[in-house]
């Protein structure tokens, strides 16, 4: 196993770019990461960009945003309102907000939706990811839906159960609009991330996992 954070550590500041489709994407698909990330990595620069969030969804995503960044060294929270299931229309309007990040970010590290998600607003998300940013470290994170998707990641960041249970304790506090959703709830999230532990093995019994469509080994 080779692992990445020391890797990472060495940057005297580390440039993270964080992005989701929807208002909870980013939370859910690697908030226990950017946990450890900012409490291991000290100096990181974070932008996380929301494509559809409005009224009280974008009041939650930039709560949750502000207490998952706190160990940031600078954060920026970016929301736009795009409509929910509809990015394949939209996409050239969504094409030009990533130009605009393209001519501000040049980050270390990209998190961004799977590539094989079945939701069309995460695809688009992710397909635009990658034609955007063409030489960076890009990982892929999963989201547990009705859908069934959920496949054979290829990196895992191991997690204690301390940011396991701070990571869902975050989310079921700050998105209220999601609770009435049978799958939106605390055992879901520490689940996933269980089962995502024995398959890494992890130390700490918990792990997110992503998939790593790339990477440059320099020896």
């Amino acid at each position: 196993m080779l692992e990445l954070i020391p890797a990472l550590r060495a940057k005297s500041k580390l440039s993270v770019l964080c992005l989701g489709a929807h208002s909870d994407d980013i939370e859910i698909g690697c908030g226990g990461t950017i946990l450890r990330l900012l409490r291991t990595c000290g100096e990181c620069d974070v932008t996380w960009v929301v494509f559809s969030a409005k009224a009280q969804r974008r009041r939650e995503a930039v709560s949750s945003a502000k207490r998952f960044l706190k160990g940031a060294r600078t954060s920026t929270v970016i929301t736009k309102s795009f409509r929910e299931s509809l990015f394949p229309y939209r996409g050239e309007a969504i094409k030009s907000c990533f130009e605009e990040l393209k001519l501000r970010l040049q980050p270390d590290l990209v998190f961004t939706h799977y590539r094989h998600d079945l939701h069309q607003d995460h695809r688009v998300i992710s397909d635009f990811t990658w034609n955007t940013w063409r030489n960076h470290l890009i990982l892929e994170y999963e989201i547990p839906k009705y859908d069934g998707d959920l496949g054979v990641p290829n990196a895992f960041v191991p997690l204690g159960e301390a940011i396991v249970k701070n990571k869902a304790r975050i989310l079921m506090e700050s998105f209220k609009t999601q609770r009435t959703k049978q799958w939106f709830s605390e055992d879901t999230f520490l689940s996933l991330a269980r089962i995502r532990g024995i398959e890494c093995n992890s130390p700490d019994r918990y792990a997110e996992a992503f998939y790593c469509r790339k990477a440059t080994i320099r020896l």
